[in-house]
């Protein structure tokens, strides 16, 4: 069914566990997002970036995932991941998603403050939830490049304020994590004593984006078959269980799907020289994703946490 984040973020929030925002740009992605999830039993957001909609077409992808989240037997949001401006906003809410990020956590706080309440404004008047962001996560990710020593903490003082000033549904936190496969230099640490701070002050779903894993397993499995990552380094499991214990509603994973997407074209390829036929090779990809999908469901305790959503 297709839903309304908050119905799910709510019931995150309250029951205490996470739930997963996974990214996609095509058929195969999106199937191993709602399969996964449907096995499991877990409520799940399919979120689309700009580059991906750029990539697939917004009519294309938008119904593409409005018509499997309404056959799915658990609750699906189509949400919009880093939406930069409010005009992206609003072809969003003309396709029908149910939920949109804006992302203007690289201007001042006043423009950032007046953008999202532009945004939750409009949104709101349609029945659309508002996800919005303070402070900077480094990394890339699609049109998304910040520096390290770019990357700013969320301040608690201004993230409370932000809340309440902006009329946003949730908010995206940053206390240490990145986006991409290089998250961390050193050994990985997150500023869990920010996000309690946060979390005793703003009595809403919190977000934490940058937060795939990059699980050996897979990097492994990459390079196996002439891949070349190296160096690469997520969020460990246990950070992510403490982050949710302390009110993290929304987690975002991305760069692990593209790993395991990687891993199953590669193997399948090598295995299969002869091989052309792009289901069979997508096909493997599409698995591998969904083991991805399901792990990571596991980790942030929303398996069998698909209860019908708030009236």
């Amino acid at each position: 069914m297709l839903v309304n984040i908050n119905s799910i973020l709510a019931k995150a929030r309250q029951g205490r566990y996470g739930v997963g925002a996974f990214n996609t740009s095509n058929l195969e992605i999106t199937q191993a997002i709602i399969q996964a999830a449907e096995l499991l039993n877990a409520p799940v957001i399919v979120a689309t970036s700009e580059k991906a909609i750029q990539y697939a077409g917004i009519e294309n992808l938008s119904q593409l995932v409005i018509t499997m989240a309404k056959k799915a037997k658990i609750p699906v949001a189509l949400h919009l991941d880093h939406g930069k401006s409010f005009d992206i906003v609003k072809e969003c809410i003309k396709h029908n998603y149910t939920s949109v990020m804006i992302d203007a956590s690289h201007l001042s706080f006043k423009e950032n403050l007046r953008l999202t309440k532009q945004v939750v404004k409009y949104a709101h008047k349609r029945g659309v939830s508002v996800e919005a962001e303070i402070g900077r996560l480094a990394g890339i990710e699609d049109d998304i490049k910040v520096k390290k020593d770019e990357a700013i903490y969320t301040d608690p003082d201004e993230a409370k304020r932000f809340a309440h000033e902006s009329g946003c549904d949730a908010l995206a936190i940053a206390i240490g994590t990145s986006h991409g496969a290089y998250k961390f230099k050193g050994k990985p640490k997150l500023r869990i004593d920010i996000l309690k701070e946060i979390a005793e002050i703003v009595k809403m779903p919190l977000v934490l984006h940058g937060a795939s894993g990059v699980k050996i397993k897979w990097i492994s499995r990459v390079n196996k078959f002439g891949g070349q990552l190296a160096h690469t380094r997520g969020v460990p499991d246990n950070l992510i269980k403490q982050a949710v214990k302390y009110s993290i509603s929304k987690i975002n994973t991305d760069t692990d799907l593209r790993i395991a997407f990687t891993a199953g074209v590669r193997e399948y390829l090598i295995k299969n020289p002869e091989g052309f036929d792009p289901r069979k090779i997508i096909g493997l990809a599409r698995d591998m994703m969904q083991q991805v999908v399901e792990d990571r469901i596991k980790i942030f305790g929303s398996k069998n946490k698909a209860l019908p959503p708030l009236p």
